[in-house]
């Protein structure tokens, strides 16, 4: 299974490193959770996809003046959970370049979707490149 996982995520970075967010959205589960862990102001846990679409990344997204695109430069599979390592780019709405790089580990249910993402990121670039969420 490892290996379907892989090459999911695979195809939705392909797409990510074009700016198409779509299929990655599609690659969520109902019960979707992301995870941002740590005590920033962008630390949390938000359950469910629609939540994460609309008090996550909507309002992310709303900071960016142009298309936010995100190439992965590496993908470590093992079971149910892939690793991805990439480095996302944008200008925000204020003129700030946000240029962040993450380390995302996914966790795809018997479905084949995704049920969990914890992203480790650079927390303080967030914070002064996007301000408070």
């Amino acid at each position: 299974m490892s290996t379907d996982h892989k090459q999911t995520l695979q195809a939705v970075f392909a797409e990510l490193a074009n700016g198409n967010g779509r299929p990655f959205v599609d690659a969520m589960a109902d019960d979707f959770s992301w995870i941002i862990p740590g005590r920033s102001t962008w630390s949390g846990a938000w359950r469910g996809k629609q939540a994460v679409r609309e008090q996550l990344l909507r309002p992310l997204f709303a900071r960016f003046a142009d298309t936010y695109v995100n190439r992965a430069h590496r993908f470590i599979a093992e079971g149910d959970h892939v690793v991805v390592e990439c480095q996302g780019n944008v200008t925000t709405r204020s003129g700030k370049r946000y240029d962040n790089t993450y380390c995302y580990v996914c966790r795809f249910g018997d479905d084949g979707k995704l049920h969990e993402l914890t992203e480790y990121m650079d927390t303080e670039l967030a914070a002064s490149a996007l301000g408070a969420p």
